[in-house]
Order: structure tokens, then sequence, then C-alpha cells
């Protein structure tokens, strides 16, 4: 930070602590107002009802008109507002009525602190007003929200309303806001967190405080459940007017035609444009000219009630609600919206674009507008992402969030990709998927011009966004025509669509290029071909044999016992440089290794690496972390500098071994207790995939024209980095991979054909100087497959536990059955020998203990090196 930055920050920070001391001393509340009566009255919950020990609240009202009336014309403000924006109102209105005018709490001269601001608390406080004043019975008028608490008065005290006039009010739900409960709760509830952020961290010195928007209007939205008013308005019996203006942007006309269709006795007057939401001050002559018509014909008896509603009312009235009668979002409500679609951008783009396609195929908003919304977002987005890479270079990807979405190597590509194809690649990027986030960063890395960039962004943002809101609303058109509207009632229909389009818009692209099309395939054989399945999903039918065995032998961690010599029978996190010694590391099976432990230091560790590389034989080398599992920090290191370096920069516990020339296999081997000998289970050969150059495409290419290996794309080029660009001479080989684990994409086959007595044998040999080993896969190296099968020259580079899985079944000529019924065999071998050693007196770790060695690795493997490519060896 620099100088300037930290003083306007030390300026701000003093001035937020005196905006603190200030409201500190300023009074709590206004005093009394001397030019309207007020009075105390019990504090209101949310239920309606007086607070056990709540403090008493002070309500401020105007009482005109003839004196003494027990009857009398009530009148209720919006929010945010007061008694003051309905003053053209009460005085001729007054002339010859009693009119009550009354401040909320919250608002005008009324106390501001209450517990709770809902038109329920409202309706409450205002019942408590008319029992102090002597009131009856009132005409009651509501103003916008204070329409709401009229009905809830009419709710709390039927026989106390003579009569209601919605004026402009609000009442349904479905037709404020978003046209949802919670949504529009989410909505209000930002809203006061918004404000009470703002109290605290902005310096205003106590004048937020008593201001027009302040948090009893915010609260007064987010404390009232709307959902209670439809019902209040479907049994309202009393008269009723609703009084409307046609061009309301804040409560919708529609609202108003709803409220007197659910009222069948209501008079609806909706007053011609200009007219809108402000009508008592903007048009009282005539509102008050309406009002006052209607009340002398409800005191007159002539106004109908709901008993006496035409019959044609009364069905209309009965009838469900239309969802189709929704009109558009405008007004406030459409900025919202909106807002909400540019905001939702920044999370994902293509959900936003859908949302707003299925809300233009609703009817609710148009094409242009969500259009806009989203390219909005979408552009101010990616253009600070272009800032974020201009102003911090390549040292924002390790910082978050940036360093969530963008990873380096990505961005790496992204620029590689700049220098072929130059600024056209940001219009190309934007119908590539996976391209554009780091494209944007590498863009500002780069420190390509910003108005070219911003240039070519918006043109191909312009086609992109509008295609993907239209086809969304295309989409949702026809599935509306389908299912008869787009409601909660369609909600599996709806998910169903969004998934379809979410598929659509991540694949559609890839379809008009060779490329594309390639990994489309990949995609496709790792959703059809079991072996590329995540492990989460090719576990999930094995769990509930597990389940079954644990109940079985007495214990889901019997299986722990498997391996008395491993902790936990090496579920997780055993160390492979203590196995190896356990492997006895002086026998020529065990290839030589150096333990490089975190807490010696980077001195030691360094002095460490540097003996074990300058030995006879030594380099290439592995460096791997001591516990580890499917290749996670694996590297394989040419130069001794690297392998010093990398010593140096370690965080946890690793091993650098001798790399041992040949082919790869994996012997899964089992000795149940008290047997003489154990038993080879399975053999696997691991194969390292290779593309054969031809002179003109690149090793990307060729590996994506490769039958198998476009299935692990992305693990591929995230092994090769920028080799992947290289174009190979015809016939010359290129490995895509150098460890040999099936995550990071090495090929695995059934070595069922290798299995003979002299293997047997020399396995036996091997695991037999391990005290305490009976279950687990070794990884071992030979010469050849011929000398491995007679069990000559075999180089064990790793012995894995209880977890260790059987990986012949990746072989693809086994079905998934197939597969699932070795491992089930696997396993039903885990727990049987777990348990008879548990019986001979072997510890088991329980479920606890598991959890917290997993959760030791995880830890562990955060800080696993992520080693630069380049320092891989290449053949």
């Amino acid at each position: 930070m620099g100088r300037v930055a930290k003083l306007l920050a030390f300026a701000y920070a003093a001035a937020l602590v005196a905006s603190w001391f200030a409201m500190g001393l300023e009074p709590a509340e206004p005093p009394a107002p001397t030019d309207r009566p007020s009075l105390m009255v019990a504090a209101i919950g949310g239920d309606g009802l007086p607070v056990d020990g709540g403090a008493d609240v002070r309500v401020a009202y105007f009482d005109e008109g003839p004196e003494g009336a027990n009857e009398a014309v009530l009148l209720l403000h919006g929010s945010p507002g007061s008694s003051s924006e309905l003053r053209a109102l009460r005085g001729p209105l007054a002339e010859e009525r009693r009119v009550l005018t009354v401040d909320l709490p919250g608002f005008g001269a009324s106390q501001r602190a209450a517990p709770d601001y809902s038109v329920r608390a409202h309706a409450g406080y205002v019942l408590a007003l008319l029992d102090a004043l002597e009131v009856e019975r009132v005409h009651a008028v509501g103003f916008s929200m204070g329409g709401g608490v009229a009905l809830e008065l009419y709710a709390a005290a039927p026989e106390r309303v003579a009569s209601l006039t919605m004026l402009a009010a609000l009442g349904v739900e479905e037709l404020e806001l978003l046209g949802d409960h919670q949504l529009n709760h989410g909505l209000h509830l930002l809203q006061v967190g918004l404000f009470r952020a703002a109290r605290w961290l902005v310096p205003h010195f106590g004048r937020l405080d008593g201001s027009f928007l302040g948090l009893p209007y915010a609260r007064n939205f987010a404390d009232t459940d709307q959902r209670r008013l439809r019902g209040i308005l479907e049994s309202f019996a009393p008269p009723a007017l609703v009084l409307h203006g046609e061009g309301d942007f804040l409560v919708p006309v529609a609202a108003a035609r709803e409220h007197a269709r659910i009222v069948p006795q209501a008079e609806l007057v909706v007053l011609p444009e200009p007219a809108h939401h402000f009508l008592p001050w903007e048009q009282a002559p005539e509102v008050v000219g309406y009002i006052d018509a209607f009340l002398d014909r409800a005191d007159a008896g002539a106004a109908p009630v709901r008993s006496t509603a035409a019959p044609e009312r009364l069905a209309r009235a009965n009838e469900p609600f239309d969802p189709a009668s929704v009109p558009p979002f405008e007004g406030p409500a459409l900025f919202t919206v909106l807002l909400l679609l540019a905001v939702a951008t920044l999370v994902s783009e293509d959900l936003a674009c859908i949302g707003a396609g299925l809300l233009v195929a609703d009817g609710r908003l148009s094409w242009v507008a969500g259009s806009a919304a989203c390219f909005v977002g979408i552009f101010v987005g990616d253009m600070l992402l272009y800032l974020l890479g201009r102003a911090f270079g390549r040292a924002a990807l390790h910082r978050r969030p940036l360093s969530w979405i963008a990873s380096e190597e990505a961005v790496e590509r992204a620029s590689r990709w700049f220098d072929r194809k130059g600024i056209a690649v940001i219009f190309l990027s934007r119908f590539t998927p996976g391209l554009r986030l780091p494209t944007y960063v590498a863009a500002g890395v780069l420190r390509t011009s910003f108005a070219r960039f911003a240039l070519f962004f918006a043109v191909a943002g312009l086609i992109w966004t509008p295609a993907l809101v239209g086809i969304a609303a295309l989409a949702g058109e026809q599935l509306a025509h389908a299912l008869g509207g787009l409601g909660a009632r369609q909600l599996p229909w709806l998910v169903a669509l969004v998934l379809g389009l979410l598929l659509l818009y991540r694949n559609l692209p890839l379809v008009f290029t060779h490329r594309g099309r390639r990994i489309l395939r990949g995609r496709w054989l790792r959703l059809t071909r079991w072996e590329f399945w995540p492990p989460w999903i090719t576990y999930l039918p094995v769990l509930p044999h597990v389940a079954w065995l644990g109940v079985r032998h007495g214990g889901l961690a019997k299986c722990t016992a498997a391996n008395p010599a491993l902790p936990a029978g090496g579920f997780v996190g055993e160390s492979k440089s203590a196995i190896l010694e356990g492997l006895g590391p002086e026998h020529p099976e065990i290839p030589d290794f150096a333990l490089l432990r975190a807490s010696d230091g980077p001195d030691a560790r360094a002095e460490r690496a540097r003996a074990f590389v300058d030995a006879d034989g030594h380099l290439p080398v592995v460096l791997k972390p001591d516990a580890g599992q499917r290749g996670s920090g694996v590297a394989l290191l040419d130069r001794a500098d690297d392998a010093v370096r990398h010593a140096r920069e370690l965080e946890h516990d690793a091993i650098l071994q001798q790399v041992v020339h040949g082919p790869e296999f994996g012997v899964f081997w089992v000795r149940e207790p008290g047997a003489e000998r154990g038993r080879v289970f399975s053999v696997t050969v691991k194969q390292l995939p290779e593309v054969v150059g031809d002179g003109r495409r690149t090793v990307e290419e060729l590996l994506l024209d490769d039958p198998r290996a476009c299935a692990m794309h992305g693990a591929y080029l995230a092994e090769l980095g920028q080799d992947a660009e290289a174009v190979l001479p015809e016939g010359e080989v290129r490995r895509l991979v150098e460890v040999g684990t099936h995550a990071r994409g090495a090929i695995f086959l059934d070595g069922e054909h290798l299995r003979t007595p002299a293997l047997e044998e020399a396995v036996e040999r091997i695991a037999s100087r391990f005290e305490g080993f009976h279950f687990g896969r070794f990884d071992v190296i030979a010469p050849s497959e011929e000398a491995f099968a007679e069990g000559v020259g075999l180089r064990v580079i790793e012995l894995n536990g209880v977890t260790s899985e059987s990986t012949n079944v990746y072989d693809p000529k086994f079905s998934v059955l197939a597969a699932y019924r070795t491992l089930w065999a696997q396993w039903t071998l885990a727990y049987r020998i777990g348990a008879a050693n548990a019986a001979l007196g072997a510890p088991t770790v329980g479920l606890l203990g598991i959890l917290q060695e997993l959760r030791k690795y995880r830890k562990g493997q955060a800080q696993h090196l992520k080693l630069p490519h380049e320092i891989l060896s290449r053949p």
C-alpha cells in the first residue's frame, strides 16, 4: 500500500471513530413533538400483541375534525413516509368527519426504536391508539404500505373497521417486486444488512439515523409477512374502495385489479396516466372527491358489502390466482431484476442468461432488457479481470479470489495463444468454454490495449449474450406451451430445462471446430467408460458392501487392522519412507531414497538432497510427498539444482527416490493371518501413453486425435505445459505423462498372463520381510515383461496399504460389473484379514480417528509442491 493510500485509510478510520463518538453523544430518540399530540403505548411484537416487559413506544398523531366522535377516518401513510404526506387529504376530509392521521413507529414524529416494524405490529399500535382515544370504528384509508397496516387492523379487530380504502396500496405478494415471498424477503433482508453496514461503516455523525430512507423503512418491509394479506383480503366483508394510478411504477396497477377481484364488493377506480403512485399529494383534490363520495355511500349503507356483492363478482373472487395475469416487471421491480441479473453474471454467466431467458419466456421481461442486463454484468466483470491482471500482473494469480477461478497454468496457455493469434483471441475466447477467464487475465498481464480489448470483447459479447438469452427464451416458451405455464408446479421441468441449457451452452460452441469435436468425444468417453469416472462415483456401489462387511465383522474400523505394521492399516497418510524401511532398504529390490523432513529446516534438507543427487546414478530423481496418493505432488527432476531448490521449499515431509527404468507393474498381494504363504490377487501392467509426431500437428492435436488420449485431454495438458504446443517431427515419440498413476493419465491393463509361480515366489520373498504386512499393492518396475514374469530384477518403488486398489480393473476389457466384483472381493479380504488380526490383538482405528487422518492428509496435500513443467524430464 502506497503512502497516499495509507493516509487516506487513516483519515477514513479517524472519521469513522469520530462518527461513532458523535452517535453516542446524540440522544437515542428525538424529543416529543410540540405540533401534534402523542401518547405512550405498550411495545408491540411481530404477532401484533404487546411485548412482555417491553418499554413503551411513543406514537404521534393528528386528531382533526369534530371532537368526541366515536367514529373516525383513519389515514395510514406509506414507507418510507409519515403523516405529512397525507396532509392534503386530512384537511378536506376533516371538514365533516373526525380524521386521525398516525405517524407509525419508526417514522415522522413517533419513536424510532421499536421491537418490530411489520404492518402487523403497526396495526397493534393503531389499535392501542384507538382504544386510548375511545374511537370505536374507523374508515381505514391505507396508502402504499399503509394498506397492509389497514388489512392487519381488520384481521385483528374486524368489528372496528367500517370500510377500507386501498390507496395505491400494496396487498397480494404475487404482484409485489419479484412476486415470490422468499425472493422478496431475501431482498428486504439484504437491504437491512446494507443499512446496518452503512450505519457503522460510513462516517455520518448520526445523520443517517434520522434519514428518510433509514433502518425503520428497511425493517418495515423485512419484518412484514406479506403472504398474510391475500387471506385477509379474501375474507374482507365491509365496503371497500380500490383507488390506483394507471402509471404506478411502485405498486403495479395489476395489484389493484387483483385486490378488486378477490374483494368482490370493492369499487375499483383507476386514474388514467399520468397518475402514478404519489396520488395523495399530486392529485389530492381528485382523491379526496372519490374517498368522500365512497364514505358517504358507506355511511348511508349504499355501498355493497361481501354478502351483497354481485354473483358474477363472487364467482370471480373464488377463482384461484392466475400466474399468467402477472404483468411485466416495471419501476423498482424492473430495476431490481436487471441489477440482480447483472450481478448474477459474476457468479455464472450461463445461469444468469438462462434466468433472463426464462423471464422473457414468462412475459416478465423483454429480450432486449434481459440481454442488456446480462451483457453489462459480463462486460463489467471481465473488464475487472483484465484490470486485475494489468494492475497486479502474474502476482494476482496467487491471490484470492482470482486464484479460485483462473490458474496460472491456464493463463500461461492463454498468453501463448495471444502470441499466436493476436488480440483476436479475445473475440474467439468468448465462444470457447474454459478459455474466457484466463484469456481476459492474460490480456491484462500482457498489458493489451484496454480500448482494443474492450472493443473486441464488446463485439463478441453483443453477439454471444443475446443469443444465449434468446435460446433460453425460446426453450422456455416451448416448455410453457407444453406444460401450460412456468410456475411452481413445473419446477422439476424447469430444473431439467436449466440443466439442459447449461449443457448446451457449454458444448454447442465446440461442435463448430475439429478441436472442439474431439474434446466432446473425450467428454463422451469420460461419461460412458467407467474407467474415467471420478472416484466418488466409482465407489458409490462399493460403499454399501463395505458397510455390510463392517456389520458382519463387528465394526467399520476392522479393516484398519489388516496391516498391523502400518498406521490404520495404511488407510491414508502412511509414510512411504517407513514402508520402504520396513521392506529393507539394504535389499536390491528397494531403490535408493532419501527422506527430507520438513522439521529439519531448509538448509539441512538442501544438504541431504545435494548428497543424494550427487551419488552415482541418482539423476534423474523422483520427488514425492512422504504421505501421498494418486500422484499428488509427484514429479521427475532432471537437474541437481532443481532437486536442491525444491528441497528448500518443502513444507511437508518428502522423499527423493532413485529413478528405475523399465516397465511398471502393480502387484496386489494378500496373506491371511496364520497362512504359510501369501498370494498374488491381481497384476496390473502400467503403460505411459505416447503420441508419434507427423511434422504437422502439435502434441495437443495429436493427443486429441488419439482414440483414448482425448478422454484425458485436460490431465495431459496439465502435465505437458507449453510442450503441448510443440510440433513433433515425423516419427518422433512424445510421452504424455511421466508418472504411472491412473489419475494422471497412465494406462492400466490386466496382467493376469504374467502371473507365474516364479513371480509369486519373488513377491512372497519381498513381502515376508515386512512383519505385520498382509494386504496391499506393490508398485514394481522390472527390466521387461519377461523378467517380471520370471521374478527377476524386480524393484519396489512403493507399497500401498488397505485402501490400495486392484488396479487391473481399469483395463477397458472389464465391464463395470466385473470391476465391481473384483473390488467387492478385495474389500471382503480386507475385512476378513482385519477381523482376524484384531482377534489376535492388532489395534484398530475408529471412525473418528480415520476422519482425523483424512483431514490431516488433506491439509498436507494442500502443501504439495506444484512444480513447473519445464523441469520435468522428457525423453
